[in-house]
Parts: C-alpha cells; structure tokens; sequence
C-alpha cells in the first residue's frame, strides 16, 4: 500500500501528531490554490512548519498526497460507507459509496494530479474502501440487482477508470456523475428507468 508511513506508523507524540495535522491539512489547501505542482516549501510555510519538519513525516511529495487522499476519504467516504453496509438495498449502497469516492475525487483533483503513479495511487487509498465494496458488489449479486459475472478485479479496474475521469474536467465539476450513470447501466441487472445526468464538455486545453 502507498499510505504515508507517517500515518500508519506507531502512534506520534502530541506535538507531532499535531504538525502531521497541520501539514496535510496545508498541502489539500495549497494543492487547491496553487495546482498539483505547489512546492513542498509552500506547503511547510503554509502550515507554518520548516521543511524539516515536513520531511521528516513525509518522505516526498507522493507520500504527503496519498496522506491528505487518505485523510479526506476517512472524512467523507467512510459514512457513506457506514450507511451503505446497513442499507437493506446493496446496489443502492454501492453506487452511494461510489459516487462519494468520485465526489471527494473531485474536490481534491490538484492532489490526483500531483501523483503519476495511478495504480499505485487507488492501492494505496482503497483498501478498507475496497473491502467493503466486494461486500456490497457479493450481497448485491445475492440480491439480483448486479450482474452476477461481475468480479471485485472488474470493481477495481472500473474505479480506476472513474477516477481518470477526473482527468477531463474542471476541479470541482460533477462531470463524473455521467460516467457512473453509464457504470451503473452496465453492472446492473436491469438498466435504471432515469435519463443519464447532463453532458458536461471537456474543457478546452489551456
């Protein structure tokens, strides 16, 4: 897994949990103000620490990026998944959890774009997500309400797929809603009875 050592590791003291704090929650802000190739320096100045500071709980950028990742789906997935897991309807469930994971994709798209490796990106902020997902996709497949040929590899691929589409659109758009609509319509046993949501364009290259 990519997730930042400095999170997963024993537990830090106080005052260095405390700079851990704020040095992830200073990188999502700078990486939303200033893009996906904000300075590290920038970072550490922005959470008013030293460099020092920021790379001895970080070894580089990609680690301080998969933290903040991390930080943020713990924040804003793990209730939807929470929710999802008791829900009586798993496909239900599962299409909530994924569309809070391409929510959260979104609003963080400078952080995504900060990391080139993407498959070592999703490896290493999915886990716990894709654990729950394997349960929802086997009771769903129980259920009658996804396509029972559908594998958690299938899951895996289709999520990294998603997750690119951040890739073509604007910071904080929710052209992604499209995307998952057409994912649903294809693991579904029966296509919803809804219209796909707006086509958004892709924004003209600058």
């Amino acid at each position: 897994m990519g997730m930042s050592l400095a999170v997963a590791r024993k537990p830090l003291r106080a005052d260095a949990a405390r700079n851990v704090d704020k040095i992830i929650t200073a990188a999502r802000q700078c990486f939303r103000e200033f893009g996906p190739d904000v300075p590290l320096q920038t970072i550490a100045m922005t959470a008013g620490v030293g460099p020092a500071t920021l790379f001895r709980n970080f070894a580089d950028k990609e680690e301080l990026v998969l933290a903040a990742l991390n930080r943020q789906l713990r924040l804003t997935v793990d209730p939807v998944i929470e929710g999802a897991l008791a829900d009586i309807d798993a496909a239900a469930g599962l299409f909530r959890v994924m569309e809070s994971l391409m929510d959260a994709s979104s609003a963080d798209a400078n952080l995504l774009g900060a990391v080139a490796g993407r498959r070592e990106l999703l490896t290493g902020i999915t886990g716990s997500l894709m654990e729950s997902i394997s349960v929802l996709l086997v009771r769903g497949q129980g259920q009658g309400s996804l396509r029972p040929d559908i594998s958690m590899t299938d899951m895996f691929r289709l999520l990294a797929m998603l997750i690119g589409v951040v890739d073509t659109m604007e910071p904080g758009s929710d052209a992604w809603r499209r995307p998952l609509a057409l994912v649903e319509d294809a693991i579904r046993t029966t296509r919803p009875a809804r219209p796909l949501p707006p086509h958004v364009p892709v924004p003209a290259a600058t």
